[in-house]
This record gives C-alpha cells, structure tokens and sequence, in this order.
C-alpha cells in the first residue's frame, strides 16, 4: 500500500496534496503503468500549468462555485424545512422531494467531490467542509476518499481493482467479467438498479467495506479513532435528518413515500452521471500483462482511453453535475476545480491530436446515455 500511495503522489505531483495519503498498509499484487520519459502525462501537466501561469489563474474553485454551493445548500434547506413544517399537499410533497434527490446530487458533485479532491479552495479546511457535505447524502468521506479519489482515480475501468465497475452478478460492466443469462436484459432493469444506488450506497455499501475492512480486493486502510467517530457521526445524522425527524413531523407513512422519492431520483442520477464517464462502448477496459502486471498505457493515455466527455457545450448540465461531463479533464487533473475544464478541454484536445489518441466525448447527454445502452446490450450478449 505505501507504493500505492507513494505511486499516486507522484502521478499527481504538481496536484497532490497529503489530504490523499489513505494508504498504509500491505495489499495485493495490484496493475503498474509502463514507466516512460517524455510522457504524454508530463506533456499535459506541463502545458496545462502554463495555461495558470500565463493567465494567472489559482487552480481551485473561484466565485462562481461558492456561489453555486451556496445556492444549493440554501435550496436543500428551504425544500426539506418546506416539507417537514409547510407540509404541502401530497402532490406537491412529491415534486418537493424529487426536487430535493436532484439537489441532493448536484451537491455531491459540485461541493463533496471538488471538497474531497481538495480543489474546492486554497484552504485545507473549506476543502474539508465542502467534503464533508458527503453528510447529507450520508456517505462515509472516508470510504469514498479510498474507493474514488484513490482505487477509481488510478485504476479506471481496470476489472477487478476499479470498484465503480463491479456491481455483481445482476450487471456486467466489463468485457472480462462473468456472463449470465439475466445479463442479457440489462439494458432494460439498469434503470431500476441505478435509481437503488444511493439507498444500496448509505446503507449496505458503506458498512459493507466498514466491517469487512476492504474496498474490492483492496484493503482499507487502518482506520484511527477519529475515522471510525466522524463514520457513525454522520450516519447518525443521517438518520436523525432523513428518517427520524421526518418521521416525527408527518408521519411514517408520508415519510417513506418521499424518501423513497428523493432516493430514487437522486440515485438515479449519481448513477448514470458516473456511468456516462466510463461505461460507453467507445472506452476501454485495460487488462494488465499476466507476467509483468503492467497495463498497456502509461497514466495519462490510460486515462484518455477508459474517460469519455459528453454534453460539454450545455451549460444547464455543466452547471448540474460540477464539470463531470468533463470526465477526461477531471482525471487528468483531479486536484483543479471543475470551473476550469472548459478552457482547459482544449489543451487536452490539442494534445490528445498530436499524440494521435482518440478524445471520446458525445455531443450530447442523449447520445451518451444511447452510447452506454449499446455498451449494456454488448455486455449482455456475453
């Protein structure tokens, strides 16, 4: 695991910060990439850094998304103190928390994720604020910090160490997995296990990896005294804010109709936000060489290859889902704002035309959505 950790930093260097270092510990064999001069990876970083410069821009969020933070968590209170104290009629209750799932999203991908890649803010602390906002989907920061900045953010798309792309046996999500015959409707119930995600997510999920001490095949990380606090402090919140307070104010009845409205929505939409990225038929699923363990392509064309952008000229989806329709950029350069993709696009664009590597992006969030249907329909023809 210190390699682990150790070979993260030095992919991120110009971006890394100590906020990242969750490993410490012995793990699997895992997947190397090729060790080269010159790389793609440096010509990026290299280019992307003088764009900073020459512009003298801070890599970390500005105006526009404290901004943004602000009117979403403002919106998420309005509409739950609405709901809990207006108890408005039925039909508008559940547009309310329709509403509030769509919220509840866009805060994960606006405020926790830039917070929890440390590119919210210069400050360490308004990074970790922002991170901990995980609170009010009531997700664990901890298990999300391993699964995603550092499993996914490393290993995209890799079977069997990228957690994001194992789902069991209801779903294959990669060429190398097992196929099942129920796999062959997959393009079909997809939507129903997406919209599971977030209740899968807060109440089996998280402490599935709490007790079982490992994230996939890779071990979690030793948690301190204050790791395992801040984990049951904020899944009691969680059920203090979603469930028993609810509860007391209209009633168990009322309450299950609207949390499973606003789980539903919000489930939905982390899930496909995400899949988009990586789960289309034009991306690649890397497998490592059988003797070396190492993957075909360094870092960055790793990244390219496995990342794909979608719907990057409509500023309604930017605005929603925090730049994650910018997926190349984000994992290219985790640690800078989502405020920035757009410019930074280009360079990628330009360089990705040089090193003759294919930049995936669909125009559109409907072809995308179409392009990751044919991807299941491929899977599930075994």
């Amino acid at each position: 695991m210190r390699q682990y950790g150790k070979y993260f930093r030095n992919l991120h260097s110009i971006y890394y910060s100590p906020f990242y270092n969750l490993m410490a510990a012995t793990t699997p064999v895992l997947p190397k990439f090729p060790n080269t001069k010159n790389s793609l990876h440096s010509e990026l970083k290299s280019r992307v850094q003088q764009y900073f410069t020459e512009n003298n821009i801070k890599q970390t969020g500005n105006f526009a998304l404290w901004h943004k933070a602000i009117v979403l968590v403002a919106g998420f209170f309005a509409l739950y103190l609405h709901l809990l104290i207006g108890q408005p009629a039925w039909y508008w209750g559940l547009l309310e928390c329709a509403l509030l799932g769509c919220i509840v999203a866009s805060i994960g991908f606006n405020v926790m994720h830039d917070g929890g890649h440390g590119s919210f803010s210069e400050s360490k602390l308004m990074n970790r604020i922002a991170s901990y906002s995980s609170s009010m989907l009531g997700a664990s920061q901890f298990m999300w910090n391993m699964k995603h900045n550092m499993i996914h953010h490393t290993y995209t798309n890799v079977d069997g160490v990228d957690d994001d792309i194992e789902i069991g046996v209801l779903m294959r999500m990669a060429p190398t997995q097992k196929h099942y015959k129920l796999h062959r409707f997959q393009h079909i119930y997809f939507v129903g296990l997406y919209m599971m995600m977030y209740i899968f997510w807060v109440f089996f999920s998280d402490y599935n990896k709490y007790f079982s001490r490992k994230i996939g095949a890779v071990p979690l990380k030793k948690m301190s005294a204050n790791d395992h606090i801040r984990f049951w402090i904020v899944k009691i919140w969680h059920a203090a804010i979603f469930i028993i307070i609810p509860i007391i104010a209209v009633g168990w009845l009322q309450w299950l109709i609207g949390f499973l409205t606003l789980s539903l929505v919000g489930g939905f939409i982390l899930s496909i936000v995400f899949q988009l990225a990586h789960t289309v038929e034009d991306a690649e699923f890397p497998v490592a060489n059988f003797d070396t363990q190492k993957l075909p392509d360094e870092f960055a064309a790793h990244q390219i290859k496995t990342t794909a952008n979608f719907a990057t000229k409509d500023k309604v989806i930017n605005w929603f889902v925090g730049g994650l329709n910018f997926q190349i950029e984000h994992h290219l350069f985790p640690k800078i704002s989502h405020i920035h993709y757009p410019a930074i696009s280009e360079i990628v664009k330009k360089v990705c035309k040089e090193y003759q590597l294919e930049y995936i992006e669909y125009p559109t969030m409907r072809k995308a959505v179409v392009a990751h249907v044919n991807f299941l329909k491929d899977m599930g023809r075994g």
